[in-house]
Order: C-alpha cells, then structure tokens, then sequence
C-alpha cells in the first residue's frame, strides 16, 4: 500500500476515533486498517495512536502528524479538481443528512437536475429530525432548518424559510376561522414537540417588529414533520409550518391559509458541515447545488 493511501486511513481513524468505524466507511478489512497505522507507525519511528478497548486518541506526534496529511490531502484534492473539468469529471458518493420533510420538499426534487449535470455521483440521504455526530455516522453534511447551537462545525446559510399558519377546510368548518391572534385562544393546534428537548414549539409572529409567541392548546404534539403535516390535513388542529413543506397541499385545497396578514417569524436553513481541509469536490459540488438551488426557491427568500 502507497503512503498516499495511509495517509487517508490515518487521517479518517484520527477523525472517527475507531478502527472499526474507518473499515466501515472505506469499506476495507479492520485488520487492514491496524496493520496500515502499524506500519505507518514503523516507517515514521514514532506513535502516532493511543489505543485503548473503546477507542483510539491522537498522541502529540498523532495530532502534528495529522495537521500535515490535512494539509497534504487539502492540497491534492485542488490539483485534482485543477486538473479536470468539474462538471464532466466530478464523481463520488455524498452522504447528507436531513428530516424526512426537507428532504421531500427540497432535497428530493432536485436530484433530477443535479444527475442531469453531474451523473457520477451518488447520493445518500439519511432521515433524521434529530443532532447527529457528523465524523461518527460517517456524514458529510447536514440540512438543518432552525437556529444553530455553538459547536465546532461550520454553518452555511442557505435560505430563510417562510413559515405560514393553516389549517384543513374540515377544521375551519367545525371551528370557524381565526382572524385575530386573540382568536386563536379559541383554537386548537396540532403541536410540535422538540424531538431534542420534548419542548412544545409555541407559534410565532412579528408585531411592530417584535417577535410574539402563542401557545396553543392542543390534543395532540408529534415530533416529526410528515406526522405534523399529516395531522393538520385530517383536521385535528392548526399548523404553523414551514410554507415549502405545504405549498403543494395549499394549491390541491387540503390546508387553507389563515391569518395570511399577520407576518410570521421566517425559519433559518443552513447546511453544517466538519471544519476539516479536506472536502471532496463531490461533496462540493452538491453543496453547491443545493445552496443554489435554495435559494431560488420562492419560499426560501423570506
């Protein structure tokens, strides 16, 4: 094996902290995986590796050692793309991460497009409406849609949502329709539950430029989006959405926006993504992509 080679293998166990986790994602055998850091080790006369029964940590030599093969592998991923045209030459497999309901909504109809111009690269998508660990799954990058938290990754914005209130023709009938915020203490809601904190989500509005929040009495609180959505539309409540997840439902006549004057709080969306040297011009790529693709889209523009 080349020392290109390990030093790919050396720098993704330093980032997943796990022999195992690396043969996994490089689809190698684990004892492979030993043997390449072992002989690294040997060729370089120093440890680069703690081991222990759960996992491995970088030594100081490790932690310098793996600052350079960033750098190394940053840089020939540039001469690489220099090299070749990006459009015609760009292939791969990106993994993003997202909820069920952008990656219906947003991520999911793209593709087309995307393999349209870019046909060498596959793409997988993970569905969860929950904070992952990027390095540890072996993720490339994520669409969140919400304020982010402090942390170590990097945040690209690629959109403000626009958020609307509705409700299904069904509800309003029973309940009659809300035309003041006063009047939604008469109403019931179909209520969002933090799937991180089990908070209930309050509704928002801005009035003379101050953010206002409702809480709205409700029988039933999911923590999913399709489930969300799919509760308002058999009328068991009023919603306040993200307006590109019912824009469709809104035109067929299944939700019926209400309150269309009272402004909402627009919903931040952002990609995340490890701060490391390296990112592959596939990954690149479909960032890129979806970042222009969001924003063009008529919802995103709040």
């Amino acid at each position: 094996m080349g020392r290109l080679e390990a030093i790919r293998i050396f720098a993704k166990v330093a980032e997943t902290q796990s022999f195992s986790k690396t043969a996994d994602l490089m689809d190698m055998p684990r004892g492979s995986v030993s043997r390449t850091i072992q002989a690294l080790e040997e060729q370089l006369g120093v440890r680069l590796l703690s081991r222990s029964t759960r996992q491995v940590s970088l030594t100081d030599a490790g932690k310098l050692y793996f600052e350079g093969c960033q750098r190394i592998l940053g840089d020939l991923s540039e001469v690489e793309a220099a090299l070749t045209h990006v459009r015609t030459a760009t292939s791969g497999t990106v993994r993003v991460d997202t909820s069920g309901s952008i990656a219906r909504a947003l991520v999911v109809p793209a593709l087309e497009a995307f393999f349209a111009e870019y046909p060498d690269i596959d793409v997988r998508i993970g569905i969860a409406d929950r904070n992952i660990d990027l390095i540890q799954e072996g993720v490339d990058f994520v669409i969140r849609a919400g304020a982010l938290e402090e942390s170590s990754l990097v945040g690209r914005r690629i959109g403000n949502a626009r958020v609307v209130t509705c409700a299904a023709p069904a509800y309003l009938e029973r309940h009659g329709t809300p035309g003041t915020l006063a009047d939604l203490a008469r109403h019931v809601a179909v209520n969002y539950a933090s799937a991180r904190t089990g908070r209930l989500l309050p509704f928002e509005f801005v009035q003379d430029g101050q953010s206002h929040r409702v809480a709205m009495k409700g029988k039933v609180a999911v923590n999913d989006g399709s489930a969300y959505i799919d509760a308002a539309v058999l009328g068991l409540g009023i919603i306040q959405p993200s307006r590109y997840y019912v824009t469709d439902l809104i035109r067929q006549g299944k939700l019926v926006e209400i309150l269309a004057h009272e402004a909402s709080t627009p919903i931040p969306l952002s990609i995340v993504y490890p701060h490391r040297n390296h990112i592959s011009s596939a990954v690149r790529t479909f960032m890129d992509w979806m970042t222009e693709t969001s924003r063009r889209h008529p919802d995103l523009n709040a």
